[in-house]
């Protein structure tokens, strides 16, 4: 659990508790939740290429964008989210993410995620599939 600054558009920025997650079984991303656990966190699912790359430079496009190093507060990542509507910019230290990524890294290297997949288990979600 790490504490995050979160700024919303015209609103001060906001202390929160955040975490950051991996699943093997999804190797392809990462989990953030932001908010209190028994307050029912929110929840942002991404590519962890896209935390890996952003540690040391801007990278992302859609929905979310990872900045290294940002002026107003160079020891942090910053994480923009940018739902249809409105936008929030969430602010992590950035040793809390190198080491979070070191992990994820010493779990399921890069470009060895394929090994990882169930792909059988993955169609028989999108299928809707019980056996």
């Amino acid at each position: 659990m790490v504490t995050v600054l979160v700024s919303v558009p015209d609103e001060l920025p906001a202390p929160l508790p955040a975490e950051l997650h991996y699943d093997v079984s999804d190797p392809y991303a990462v989990r953030l939740s932001i908010g209190a656990p028994e307050a029912r966190p929110v929840d942002w699912v991404f590519a962890r290429s896209l935390l890996t790359e952003g540690l040391r430079r801007p990278t992302g496009a859609g929905d979310v964008l990872v900045i290294p190093r940002h002026r107003c507060r160079p020891n942090s990542v910053r994480v923009v989210l940018r739902p249809a509507a409105g936008a929030a910019l969430i602010d992590i230290a950035e040793s809390a993410v190198a080491a979070f990524v070191q992990r994820t890294v010493s779990l399921v290297p890069p470009g060895t995620e394929s090994l990882h997949l169930d792909i059988d288990r993955a169609l028989a979600e999108l299928t809707d599939r019980r056996d």
